[in-house]
């Protein structure tokens, strides 16, 4: 990893990355992708050290309270954040200053910080989102190698639930011809019922790749996969986007099962939930 000073920590929609790259090693990620530019080896962290102080200015700054989202783009519960703690010393300002908090990993690191998470939840309000892709263990140990499983992360979603934080799904990437399946699908729906998620984004049953991302992907279903990228190159050439033939069947399972159990379904409509923020909370700061 390597260190830099950020010019800005804060996007305009009140996002933050506090590093760059990702060491899950996860065979889909789409910001691997070309098109984000990338000056470094994906696994060679880029580590914002001013974040902190960045965000406590930006925040002192603000003249109304509101959520702060981040693991949008690199996951904030990577391995260095053992040692680094950048994400913890982000929410320990986040909950000093009365701030929301939207946070979204694939690592059941993220239990660390639980006091701090109830905490900020308890002041203006929490909500941990977690990717779940593969219900098939030793399946998720391919796709997602060097991160804890879909079991461990559902663990964690139970934790959150116990401690009345809100929970949200990432359901995506889904990839056809490997995970394109009732039997994932509805495992994984089984996975978020069971732990009283609030909502499940997802996009399609289906996955993107673009130039970067692709290769890379390519390259591990040739370790892991034999045959299985001639079949993609078949079906899907280099387009962007890369659908299951499968989709309309699993995306009304998706629909059904949601709308049975009261999970917010429609993408939008988790964004907004995502954002959401109490108006009690946002009222003191006029006083």
């Amino acid at each position: 990893m390597h260190f830099v000073e950020a010019k800005g920590i804060l996007s305009a929609q009140n996002g933050m990355n506090l590093y760059r790259g990702c060491t899950h090693g996860c065979i889909y990620c789409d910001s691997r992708s070309k098109c984000y530019q990338f000056t470094h080896d994906f696994e060679d962290i880029e580590v914002k050290q001013n974040a902190p102080e960045l965000l406590e200015k930006a925040l002192r700054s603000k003249r109304k309270k509101c959520m702060i989202g981040t693991g949008a783009m690199c996951d904030p519960y990577m391995h260095c954040e053992e040692q680094l703690q950048l994400t913890r010393r982000c929410l320990e300002i986040i909950d000093r200053y009365g701030f929301g908090v939207a946070i979204q990993t694939k690592s059941d690191r993220i239990l660390r910080d639980l006091p701090l998470l109830k905490s900020i939840n308890e002041k203006a309000r929490c909500v941990v989102q977690m990717t779940l892709t593969t219900y098939d263990e030793e399946l998720c140990r391919i796709l997602e190698p060097n991160v804890c499983t879909t079991r461990e992360r559902v663990k964690a979603l139970q934790i959150f639930h116990e401690n009345s934080i809100p929970t949200v799904v990432w359901l995506s990437p889904i990839l056809p011809f490997i995970n394109d399946t009732r039997e994932n699908v509805e495992g994984i729906l089984n996975y978020c019922i069971q732990t009283g998620v609030s909502g499940i984004i997802c996009f399609g049953m289906g996955m993107t790749l673009q130039e970067g991302d692709r290769e890379y992907f390519y390259a591990a279903l040739d370790r892991h996969f034999p045959g299985m990228k001639e079949r993609y190159h078949k079906r899907y050439g280099y387009a962007y986007e890369v659908p299951s033939d499968r989709s309309r069947e699993l995306m009304q399972l998706f629909y059904r099962k949601c709308r049975e159990n009261n999970i917010i379904c429609e993408v939008e409509k988790c964004f907004e939930y995502l954002r959401e923020l109490p108006e009690r909370y946002e009222q003191l700061t006029l006083f």
